[in-house]
């Protein structure tokens, strides 16, 4: 695919969406990091629920610590491998208070040190929490990326270092988000809806459907 052809595609995303955001809830860059957490195989919408419940409790490291291990698994017993990620949100929590004063670090380093914290969910908080041109790669973004032909890698990190070789600076931001949107509703695994897609002209993906 060539420069112009995916100029073209982000601009059409972003007219379409200028101002996209991550579909979990959250008001700072704690809650976030906790809903990302929680998010690994789960939904957004899954995670949502429980975190709508959660946060008017505990929304800052020592508020959930107080809350204890159990306490916690109370609220996200809902969530798929509530265990481990309760026991790593509770890691994660002690390690802010005893290494950072309570707050989330803006630095990818500090950030993959935390417990439950890999590369895709320290993407998605400086990304989303701190605006740093960051762009993380998860299942729809993999799938998107390779099926049109944007940024064809055969891992998630070749694909992240592809996005951040070919996306010009000016959609770096946003780019995360209107690709994951794109592969959650639309170009969607088992049956891409081509024909509803705003981008069907542009894509390289050779087996294209109607609907």
């Amino acid at each position: 695919m060539n420069k112009e052809k995916r100029v073209e595609i982000l601009t059409r995303l972003r007219a379409n969406n200028p101002h996209p955001t991550t579909e979990l809830h959250f008001n700072s860059p704690f809650e976030l990091l906790i809903a990302v957490i929680l998010s690994a195989q789960a939904t957004d919408k899954g995670v949502n629920k429980a975190t709508d419940k959660l946060f008017p409790v505990a929304n800052t490291p020592q508020a959930i610590l107080d809350l204890g291990l159990d306490g916690l698994k109370e609220y996200i017993k809902t969530i798929g491998l509530y265990n481990s990620k309760a026991e790593n949100i509770i890691k994660t929590c002690r390690t802010l208070l005893e290494k950072h004063h309570g707050e989330v670090p803006e630095n990818r380093e500090a950030l993959e040190a935390l417990a439950g914290v890999g590369r895709k969910t320290a993407n998605v908080v400086l990304n989303t929490a701190f605006g740093h041109p960051t762009i993380a790669v998860d299942t729809h973004i993999f799938r998107v990326a390779n099926r049109t032909g944007f940024a064809p890698g055969k891992d998630v990190v070749k694909v992240e270092e592809k996005l951040l070789k070919v996306v010009p600076d000016e959609f770096k931001i946003d780019v995360h988000h209107w690709l994951i949107l794109h592969g959650r509703y639309t170009c969607i695994a088992r049956k891409p809806r081509c024909g509803a897609c705003i981008i069907e002209d542009l894509c390289e993906y050779k087996e294209k459907t109607e609907i």
